[in-house]
């Protein structure tokens, strides 16, 4: 059967319940970390010799692809006659991932999936045990939830329709890992929900057979007998503190919960029955699918009945370590976007086995940004326009006393100056006397 007819999906599944789809690995090869390969200057270097070798197995069912991507650079080698082909192994490719966003954003427009991609990348990564140091048997983000034996956990019901919304991506971009995949989505969906940007790192290795999934029971249930335990068990489990946990449960902005899934909600209120995507569920905010701390102000009222109040929302609330944070997040957005932002990354490296070692941003340096460029005259009474160099030299000696181009001094630059200098002046007179 064609991977394509396996994966196609339209708005009604994202309703229905989770169903069976059998996910079976590749086979594929590796290829060395370096190598150099020389010929002659006058031959010529085809594409296809170029090319990473792979070959997937003939299994009748979708295939999960575990290539991984090779970028090479190459350097011709003076005075040898050689060219030295460099390759450096990532396990996805920068380029593709930055495409596969554009395409996670246009998917996000049409099909309101928001809350369903964040909450895949949560349960790939949360299954991860801190006390665990071995790879993959630590669990948390290696793309394990692509594979039927854990998409068939309780916990994970309704998350197959994820999978199918993001395998047409995955086929287009088979440079990207679905451990990586999974994280993309999960933070472009937040972001594009209006909440905060997240300072993400990718090249996250895919595990490839189901034998390296975790084994069931790893996630927080909705609604334990003691709540306030089972979440500090639960992400305690994962390295997480209380500021996280309160932080991380006000994703719960976002989206519904469907009683046919998990068991809690009502089937429908004012809120859900007209959509956008497939009606019904009970939300835990009056605007579902737009990020913001509501869900911390609508849990602290408990004012609307339409509106979902969990266990483990509710202990929030009550719990006095949990309470100091969520208050502070009910009256203060921009606290809760830090602290949410901080902790979805961290989150989404859990476990991770990342290739680079140090793994890699997309993000084309904008969390680093560029500092401001000096300008003398902002810092002196003076409107004569100054050469680069002059610039550089008083922008050197404004920093060497203090200054700098976001904390001007109290005083006027250039008389200070020309009190140092008067200052030098006497003292050279008096010693010279």
């Amino acid at each position: 059967m064609a991977a394509e007819q396996i994966v196609s999906s339209t708005m009604a599944s994202l309703s229905g319940a989770a169903g069976t789809c059998r996910l079976l690995p590749s086979s594929s090869s590796y290829s060395p970390r370096r190598t150099k390969v020389s010929v002659s200057t006058s031959s010529s270097l085809t594409h296809s010799s170029l090319r990473s070798s792979s070959f997937y197995s003939p299994l009748p069912s979708l295939v999960i692809h575990n290539q991984k991507h090779q970028r090479r650079s190459l350097n011709h080698v003076a005075n040898s006659g050689t060219i030295v082909i460099t390759p450096t192994c990532f396990a996805s490719d920068p380029d593709q991932l930055k495409s596969a966003k554009g395409d996670i954003r246009e998917l996000l427009k049409t099909t309101f999936c928001h809350p369903i991609l964040i909450r895949l990348g949560w349960h790939d990564a949360g299954t991860y045990d801190k006390n665990i140091e071995e790879w993959p048997q630590r669990g948390g983000a290696n793309g394990s939830l692509r594979f039927e034996i854990e998409l068939k956990h309780a916990a994970n019901a309704g998350l197959v329709n994820a999978l199918k919304l993001l395998q047409p991506i995955k086929d287009k971009y088979p440079g990207v890992t679905y451990a990586d995949l999974f994280q993309l989505a999960s933070a472009t969906a937040v972001e594009e929900a209006g909440g905060p940007t997240i300072p993400m790192k990718y090249g996250r290795v895919d595990v490839s057979v189901p034998e390296q999934c975790p084994e069931e029971g790893k996630l927080p249930d909705a609604g334990p007998p003691s709540p306030a335990d089972h979440l500090r068990n639960v992400f305690y489990r994962m390295g997480l503190s209380d500021k996280e946990i309160v932080a991380l449960s006000g994703a719960h902005t976002l989206g519904r919960s469907r009683p046919e899934r998990s068991g809690w909600g009502k089937p429908e209120t004012k809120y859900t029955k007209d959509g956008p995507g497939a009606p019904g569920g009970q939300s835990w905010t009056a605007q579902w699918l737009k990020f913001d701390n509501s869900y911390f102000k609508d849990i602290k009222e408990r004012r609307d009945e339409d509106l979902l109040v969990l266990p483990t929302d509710a202990v929030l609330f009550d719990d006095p370590s949990f309470k100091v944070y969520a208050e502070k997040y009910a009256t203060d957005q921009d606290e809760f976007f830090k602290d949410y932002a901080e902790a979805h990354a961290k989150l989404s490296n859990l476990g991770a086995k990342f290739d680079p070692p140090e793994g890699f941003s997309i993000d084309d340096g904008s969390t680093n940004p560029t500092p401001e460029k000096f300008v003398a005259s902002k810092y002196s009474s003076g409107k004569r326009e100054l050469s680069d160099a002059m610039k550089q030299k008083i922008r050197a000696e404004y920093e060497a006393v203090g200054g700098s181009p976001d904390k001007p001094l109290q005083s006027n630059y250039f008389l200070n100056i020309m009190i140092v200098i008067a200052v030098l002046a006497l003292l050279t007179s008096l010693i010279g006397n």
